[in-house]
């Protein structure tokens, strides 16, 4: 009852997987949440690997009643909940006019109000120890990027939230973080579950630009992928940090990519930025 206790979404690959073991390395009794646990194989092969035992559960971000049940789970077995590392999400490539509106509030429900449902229920217990609300974005909750306008949004969302949030969560003890990755390794466009050639071919009059982008940006993009656990880092730093900051990039990449937005007062530098990759 006496270790601290960190509950992590989204940890049946990639980041969250990484950032699981690694958080269970460093000392906390770290709950593991995915929202199928028959696909959990991998994560305790990790687990085994590295010599931790993880308390592994099912948690569905877009399911209230799921997410209620897997929080009061966690009260009453371990008593508390001191960190919560908000990493389950989905990706998603499309543009507006060949996208439907329900594309988009999917991509929100999972991305957006997922990360609230989370949240919401936690914040009681974190208030109560003094805890750390932690949300894993992406560079594309700051850089709206070709093609990604779905997922920005979402993304974009998540940040304004939490940044309006975290004054009012600090004033009752409670650290707000955001971790901004860069591509990832494992996951780059993989698990998008989307063809790209077949995007390409159905573009219709998008085909150009969007070959543009795949064959530059992207390539370039994909080059600077770290690996899961190089991105892990910056979840666990933000875990353990007696006052970590309140965004944290994964990668000096992402550092200086945000970077331009965070400095772009009137927008030129961005869409001069993202407006080359398609031509």
């Amino acid at each position: 009852m006496s270790s601290k206790v960190v509950l992590i979404t989204g940890t049946s690959s990639g980041m969250g997987l990484a950032a699981a073991v690694g958080a269970a390395q460093a000392g906390w009794h770290t709950v593991a949440t995915l929202r199928d646990t028959g696909r959990a194989d991998a994560l305790r092969k990790a687990a085994a690997d590295a010599g931790v035992e993880l308390d592994i559960r099912q948690l569905d971000v877009t399911d209230e009643a799921s997410v209620t049940a897997a929080i009061d789970g966690v009260i009453t077995d371990h008593g508390r909940l001191d960190a919560v590392i908000n990493n389950a999400g989905v990706g998603y490539f499309g543009t507006l006019e060949n996208d439907t509106v329900d594309d988009v509030r999917w991509v929100m429900e999972a991305n957006f109000f997922g990360v609230l449902n989370v949240s919401k229920v936690a914040l009681p217990h974190l208030r109560a120890s003094g805890g750390c609300l932690i949300t894993v974005t992406s560079i594309a909750g700051v850089v709206g990027q070709p093609f990604s306008e779905a997922y920005a949004a979402a993304k974009f969302a998540v940040e304004g939230y939490m940044e309006s949030l975290a004054p009012v969560a600090n004033k009752l003890g409670v650290s707000v973080s955001l971790v901004e990755p860069g591509p990832i390794a494992s996951e780059f466009f993989n698990n998008i579950g989307v063809d790209m050639e077949a995007e390409i071919a159905a573009a219709g009059p998008y085909a150009e630009a969007l070959t543009n982008l795949l064959s530059g940006a992207v390539s370039q993009m994909a080059n600077s992928a770290q690996t899961p656990a190089e991105a892990a880092q910056a979840v666990l730093q933000a875990l353990t940090a007696d006052r970590p900051a309140f965004r944290i990039q994964t990668s000096d990449w992402a550092r200086e990519f945000v970077g331009t937005k965070l400095a772009d007062v009137d927008g030129s530098a961005v869409l001069g930025l993202t407006g080359g990759w398609i031509v």
